[in-house]
């Protein structure tokens, strides 16, 4: 499961079986039940890992709503007790925008573009060669 952490709403999104492909999934205000909805949300739809967007600017500082993000997320690992990892989320909710022709709610769809960027780093096949170089050290460079 992907959350795109929003002051307002939260994005969510999952991915299918085998880990490969990620959808959107719903729309959850950001208010005092949040927690509890994403928790029973995650028992019913048995989500075994979870990712949230990692909001930074082009210079790569944290955006102002990391803050918030980082506390849910404590919330989440100490509730949960479920694998938590961070996933760039540069632009995400400006692609969903503009590929739903300018649509305003995009948050769950966002979370989906997250998800997948997470999910094709993970699922990335290593080459044999970086397994070999990590095998006997070499990195591969003349230094």
């Amino acid at each position: 499961m992907c959350i795109d952490y929003g002051k307002k709403k939260i994005g969510v999104a999952v991915s299918d079986d085998s880990g490969e492909l990620a959808f959107p999934c719903m729309i959850v205000e950001n208010n005092k039940n949040l927690l509890i909805e994403i928790k029973q949300a995650c028992k019913e739809l048995k989500i075994h890992e979870i990712v949230m967007g990692n909001s930074l600017d082009q210079n790569g500082i944290p955006n102002p709503i990391m803050k918030d993000a980082r506390a849910f997320a404590v919330q989440l690992e100490n509730t949960l007790d479920l694998p938590l990892h961070f996933e760039k989320e540069f632009m995400t909710t400006m692609h969903a925008r503009a590929s739903h022709g300018g649509k305003e709610v995009v948050d769950d769809s966002a979370a989906a573009l997250i998800l997948q960027r997470f999910l094709d780093r993970k699922n990335k096949p290593v080459a044999k060669e970086d397994i070999l170089d990590d095998e006997d050290g070499d990195t591969g460079s003349d230094d």
